[in-house]
């Protein structure tokens, strides 16, 4: 759902998203809508693309699947590369020191709100 700024989403209920979970989304319609997905990390949410910088497709293979077994860092299921939940950083795997797509995003009424680039 889209709010009045025109790269502001509304994409979830914050209590859509269990506590160290994730939840994809997509905004747009066609061939070529944005993909991106949310983190919840402690008191945390994170929102990024989803769109692994080395192998250059979607990170997950099944649906909200984006965390290690311990749910303490993001994962590519292609090629593994480990990225850091809260800053995006790869820190382990084949693209070390590249980073995930951070979005800007929020809570308003319930609502976790993304700003797309």
């Amino acid at each position: 759902m889209k709010n009045r700024n025109s790269n502001e989403f509304s994409i979830s209920n914050i209590d859509e998203i269990n506590d160290s979970g994730c939840k994809e989304f997509k905004v747009g319609e066609g061939d070529w809508p944005f993909h991106g997905f949310l983190v919840k990390y402690g008191k945390n949410i994170y929102a990024y693309k989803n769109y692994c910088p080395h192998a250059g497709h979607q990170l997950n293979w099944s649906p909200d699947n984006f965390l290690t077994p311990d749910k303490k860092k993001i994962i590519c299921s292609s090629h593994g590369a480990i990225f850091d939940i809260e800053s995006g950083l790869c820190v382990s795997g084949p693209c070390v020191g590249s980073k995930l797509l951070k979005l800007e995003c929020f809570i308003n009424n319930e609502r976790v709100i993304i700003k797309l680039p």
